[in-house]
């Protein structure tokens, strides 16, 4: 452009169209370098240099965004791993609990969320997959993988908020306390466990939770059609 001269629009250099697939991708790199919270349609106008309006063409409020955002997360799920059938599906569903647990906000949505995108659908469909392997009825596995999954689900949004909030350690310190210094004469059963009802390595009772439903699952038919109105 030579001096005096006046700039002109069409010099600039044209802004890449948008789609979803770039909407959803700016929104992963706006989480892992300033968390979800700041994941919200101005923050990705100004990311994408756009107008908030333009977005909601391609994901329809915030929710859907977070959960576009947890799918793309949900491809570092790890293959099923090697042994049975069901140390590979332990494999699968620890890998996934892993995965929301470095990242608690997104886990939250998980709870609250009907998920569907490509990464959750072929998580859910390597459980059924494992199920039928182990020879679990259909019926029974469609609604096992609902459980094994919301239970994967529920105790990462446990541990993974309470590993971000301030003073958790010295919570559990006060909880178990007071177990221990319960009455037998009030509260007999809690007294007789005490703290056993906090113990346990986080990885080890979490294998008993999984083969405990795992094996209630398998053993527990589906109710007659008439039963589930």
């Amino acid at each position: 452009m030579t001096p005096g001269s006046t700039y002109n629009r069409r010099e600039r250099p044209a802004k890449p169209a948008l789609t979803r697939e770039a909407v959803v991708a700016a929104a992963v790199a706006v989480m892992r370098a300033e968390g979800v919270e700041r994941v919200t349609m101005r923050r990705l106008a100004k990311e994408l240099d756009t107008g908030a309006a333009s977005l909601y063409v391609y994901v329809k409020d915030t929710e859907e965004l977070h959960a576009a955002v947890l799918d793309e997360l949900l491809a570092e799920v790890g293959p099923d791993g090697e042994g049975d059938w069901r140390e590979r599906l332990w494999a699968v569903l620890d890998s996934y609990r892993a995965v929301l647990f470095a990242h608690p906000s997104l886990a939250r949505v998980a709870l609250v969320t009907r998920l569907s995108g490509p990464h959750y659908l072929a998580l859910v469909e390597a459980v059924l997959a494992l199920l039928d392997e182990g020879g679990m009825a259909p019926g029974q596995a469609a609604w096992a993988v609902d459980v094994l999954l919301l239970t994967a689900t529920a105790t990462a949004v446990e541990h993974g908020t309470r590993r971000e909030k301030p003073g958790a350690a010295r919570e559990h310190e006060e909880m178990t306390e007071s177990l221990a210094g319960v009455s037998p004469r009030t509260h007999p059963h809690i007294a007789a466990l005490g703290t056993d009802l906090v113990s346990g390595p986080g990885p080890a009772r979490s294998r008993w939770a999984f083969d405990a439903l795992l094996n209630g699952a398998l053993a527990t038919p589906r109710p007659a059609p008439e039963e589930n109105r």
